[in-house]
């Protein structure tokens, strides 16, 4: 964390000498996170500060935040490094603190690890990002937590299924002050809250053969493993004794491997998993992967408000709307899958893409274009891009892979050249971006994209 030393400490102090601020987050989890993480750093300073969440960081949304901000500062979290030329043209007093690859620029007040020479899609989170800044503003070492949901919602630990980097650092931090924990275990969602059976049975990253979506084989497989799943109630893989989580991974290892199962596809159910000691055991607050779930089906339900509250504290009316958006969620997420899966996907020569429209809310069609890589319909040698329809005309999502990076994909180069040419907007990381382009401007678009994502992927960006 030394090599940011110098720029949060110099975006402390200009908080430090600041008045009332303005937060202005993006709406996913690892946003959501990175604005509980500053307000309550502020919130300990005694700063007043008011919140804003946002989709998109365009023209439109800067031109309205330097309306509203008048003489406050403005802390942008999880987004702006893209916008650091339309922040000063506009002359907003403001600090960005972001991990998305920036634009080219120099910006005084302005936190990346890009800046730094790190990756801002592995190393370290946008929450992780607003963490350094609130270290140099108080003793905060507990907001690690936040930092991690925010880095394991971002899927920062996917590629080596464990923290590393600058994430690292903070987790090591945090275990060390005693407000989380780390341990090697099966890494399928739901290990503090689903029936162990229902945590096989929805398993769609990775697909378990003869398994995922099938409720009745789930069971007899456990059962065939001497595991009962019930005793007083529905047993949890949390309430699994040690010979019997062993003897259900071997067992599920055994399965995945007669079924077909690439070996590497295979090892990967085994990997970190991140606990947060000072919640509620069995709740999805004490996993870091369930918490971040809990916050997407809030902030990409237009409920932003009600995710920041549970990462700010509140456990009673805020946590239970939470829980109950969060089975809408679940069931978007699965209709959106069912949708993928029935169509299929358009396969051109360096990507691949379903175009759901109306049928997927665009807030979610990342999360379904992520989940997607699952399906039989879609490889994992090409980029797969999600498009659904958005109130300001057409929401692209874009999602490769870690072999394909080595290739020389950069999803955020092409999606942002790609859209700028057809009078969108786009941007994020090597493995994942996203961009908003005009409506009915969708052919040629990805007939763009597709074309860039060669140059890069076969060598001649």
């Amino acid at each position: 964390m030394e090599r940011f030393d110098k720029a949060a400490e110099k975006c402390a102090e200009k908080v430090r000498h600041s008045g009332e601020c303005l937060v202005v987050s993006h709406i996913d989890a690892d946003g959501l996170t990175a604005a509980g993480v500053t307000c309550l750093a502020l919130q300990r300073l005694g700063k007043a500060y008011d919140v804003r969440f946002l989709k998109k960081l365009d023209g439109a949304a800067l031109e309205d935040i330097a309306d509203r901000a008048g003489r406050r500062l403005v802390i942008f979290t999880d987004l702006g490094s893209g916008a650091i030329d339309q922040i000063r043209e506009l002359g907003i007093d403001a600090i960005v603190t972001d991990h998305h690859q920036p634009k080219p620029g120099d910006y005084p007040y302005h936190i990346n690890p890009h800046l730094a020479g790190l990756n801002g899609a592995t190393e370290i989170s946008g929450a992780g990002v607003a963490f350094l800044l609130a270290m140099k503003l108080g003793p905060n070492a507990d907001l690690s937590t936040l930092a991690i949901v925010g880095a394991v919602g971002d899927l920062q630990d996917l590629r080596t299924n464990a923290l590393v980097g600058v994430n690292r650092e903070i987790l090591e931090l945090g275990t060390a002050g005693g407000y989380l924990s780390y341990e090697k275990d099966l890494r399928l969602f739901g290990r503090q809250t689903r029936p162990v059976y229902k945590l096989l049975q929805y398993s769609s990253d990775p697909y378990l053969p003869g398994l995922s979506g099938n409720e009745g084989a789930c069971i007899a497989f456990l059962e065939n493993a001497g595991i009962p799943i019930k005793k007083d109630n529905w047993r949890r893989w949390i309430d699994l004794a040690r010979d019997e989580k062993t003897r259900a991974i071997s067992r599920l290892f055994q399965h995945c491997l007669a079924c077909g199962m690439p070996a590497r596809k295979v090892q990967r159910l085994i990997g970190e998993v991140y606990t947060l000691t000072k919640e509620e055991p069995g709740t999805e607050l004490r996993d870091a992967s369930e918490y971040s779930t809990l916050l997407n089906a809030t902030a990409r339900y237009e409920y932003s408000d009600i995710g920041l509250a549970v990462c700010m504290g509140d456990r009673d009316e805020a946590y239970h709307t939470a829980r109950d958006l969060l089975d809408v969620h679940r069931r978007n997420l699965v209709n959106g899958l069912n949708l993928v899966s029935d169509r299929g996907v358009i396969r051109l020569a360096n990507i691949q893409y379903f175009d759901a429209k109306d049928a997927i809310r665009e807030t979610i069609v990342g999360i379904i274009a992520g989940m997607s890589t699952s399906l039989d319909c879609v490889t994992r040698d090409l980029p797969i891009i999600g498009l659904a329809t958005s109130g300001q005309g057409v929401k692209v999502s874009a999602r490769g892979n870690h072999d394909l990076v080595v290739r020389g994909l950069n999803l955020a180069r092409a999606i942002s050249e790609a859209a700028a040419a057809v009078g969108g907007t786009g941007g994020g990381h090597d493995v994942a971006a996203g961009a908003t382009i005009p409506a009915g401007r969708e052919p040629e678009f990805l007939a763009l994209l597709d074309r860039k994502i060669g140059e890069q992927i076969n060598g001649k960006a």
